[in-house]
């Protein structure tokens, strides 16, 4: 059996799009849900390994560390997907608010990284770990202040792990912008965000896909991050 990729967060969105592709391309892959979808059946049905884990906690992501080792002895890589959207009016209690957001996006895949070191390092060919990070990690949010920063702890672990896991694994993140809209947007929301962008375009989930699989074929490429913005930083 080929060395899985690990996606965490893969029942919807970008980490669905991405674990699809990779199994059209024959690649094992192993994906961790926090809420059951059908995707789940569906991407089972196709051959992927699923795992339940709610990695906001840390029990949580011991027990989901122990299942993925359990599964491989190397990984071909690991996309660090997983991610919580929370803002602070929602939250009366800000505290643990950002101690969620930093379990999610930066200690869980920091914990994970760690632990797959030499899963990765195994690996008969160069390894790959993507952090999935967001475009407000260099402009901050007024709405989403704990989500930003959790973003920018991830962005920053690019580079140290692109130092520690040098060469033998290529770190590089992703930094979409608005890539997909949600169903419930409706038509106005719709046409002032596209307004934000150099190219107006929501190019959908395949724009991920795209960036992932460079990063993959690329031999060249680590401690970098590809924004993904349609230009949004120059407007």
């Amino acid at each position: 059996m080929k060395s899985p990729v690990l996606i965490t967060g893969a029942s919807q969105r970008l980490g669905l799009a991405m674990a699809e592709s990779l199994l059209e391309q024959g690649q094992h892959v192993v994906v961790t849900y926090r809420t059951p979808r059908p995707s789940i059946t569906m991407l089972k049905d196709k051959g992927a390994t699923v795992l339940h884990a709610d990695i906001s906690t840390e029990a949580a992501i011991d027990r989901a560390i122990d299942e993925i080792k359990a599964i491989s002895k190397t990984y071909r890589a690991v996309i660090h997907n997983a991610s919580d959207w929370a803002q602070e009016k929602d939250s009366s209690d800000k505290q643990s608010l950002i101690e969620r957001m930093m379990m999610i996006h930066a200690i869980a895949p920091y914990r994970i990284n760690l632990a797959l070191e030499d899963a990765l390092r195994e690996y008969e060919g160069q390894a790959d770990i993507i952090h999935m990070t967001d475009y407000i990690q260099e402009t901050g949010s007024e709405k989403h202040m704990a989500y930003a920063a959790s973003k920018a702890a991830l962005h920053n672990l690019t580079l140290s792990f692109a130092k520690k896991l040098s060469p033998q694994v290529k770190v590089n993140s992703i930094a979409p912008a608005l890539l997909m809209f949600n169903e419930n947007d409706d038509e106005a929301y719709k046409q002032k965000a596209l307004k934000k962008s150099l190219l107006e375009i929501v190019p959908g989930a395949q724009e991920a896909v795209k960036a992932m699989n460079y990063l993959f074929d690329s031999d060249y490429v680590t401690g970098q991050t590809l924004h993904l913005n349609g230009g949004r930083h120059l407007k």
